[in-house]
């Protein structure tokens, strides 16, 4: 009996001083969510050139877009300035591992690569890869058999998920890889080259950038599935700030403004 209750309370003590521990060390290591607060700012990465999601005018060095307005949203709850860090789409990975921002915005989809690295918050959009092409063109392009042939000029941009969609899908047509893809659509529109495959969201605004001469094959179908969201480093008490604030902004209106100057 006395050992029992020696055991007893040898256990109770170790549990207590595992909670101890477990508790010294959430104090001696501060979430992210605190450092940014701490530190005033919030490191947004985005790539700039993903139109209406994010777009860096070369001459101001002023971001702008969707995704620039939902970060500024975002600043302003957590009660910090906004620093933009530029990065492109082949580095982004890298970029993200190394730390140069908090969070990447800008039409990021999901995907599991990037979320062995970090945190994705809860999805901010569903859609999936569709084709664009001129509007003479769109009855030829209505499935990915109906693309894959020799002869279609397929046209991507690099590093990215369009052009990985891209490659796992095509095998008998022509990919171009073209690096600016903030003009990418113009080589459409002008016959140097058939079609893109991407996301719905960004065919359906390029269509009304275009309108009359480029036109999206079935956004409402898209060949496959994706979300977006935003990519955290991997910080519990960022990821369930920014997923509260969405969710907020979700029930509220706030974000439906943002999304309806941009997208409607």
């Amino acid at each position: 009996m006395i050992v029992r209750r020696t055991v007893r309370i040898l256990a109770a003590l170790a549990v207590m001083a595992l909670a101890n521990l477990s508790a010294h060390a959430q104090q001696a290591a501060p979430s992210r969510l605190d450092e940014i607060m701490k530190r005033g700012t919030l490191r947004v990465g985005m790539t700039g050139d993903y139109k209406p999601f994010t777009y860096l005018d070369k001459t101001t060095q002023q971001f702008s877009g969707f995704d620039v307005d939902m970060a500024e949203a975002l600043g302003k709850a957590l009660g910090v300035k906004v620093e933009y860090v530029a990065t492109a789409w082949p580095k982004l990975m890298k970029d993200f591992e190394a730390d140069q921002f908090d969070i990447a915005m800008g039409g990021v989809s999901v995907t599991l690569d990037r979320q062995k690295k970090g945190y994705f918050t809860m999805p901010i959009m569903r859609e999936g890869k569709t084709p664009i092409t001129r509007c003479a063109d769109v009855g030829k392009y209505q499935s990915i058999a109906d693309i894959d042939k020799k002869g279609t000029r397929v046209i991507v941009n690099p590093g990215g998920t369009n052009e990985r969609f891209a490659r796992a899908n095509i095998k008998d047509a022509e990919i171009t890889v073209f690096a600016d893809n903030t003009v990418i659509f113009d080589e459409i529109a002008k016959g140097n080259a058939d079609l893109m495959m991407t996301d719905a969201s960004e065919t359906r605004y390029q269509q009304k950038q275009h309108s009359g001469v480029l036109c999206a094959v079935h956004p409402e179908k898209p060949f496959d599935f994706s979300e977006k969201a935003y990519w955290l480093q991997r910080d519990m008490a960022l990821k369930a700030f920014v997923d509260q604030w969405l969710h907020i902004s979700m029930e509220d209106g706030s974000y439906r403004k943002i999304y309806a100057a941009w997208f409607d």
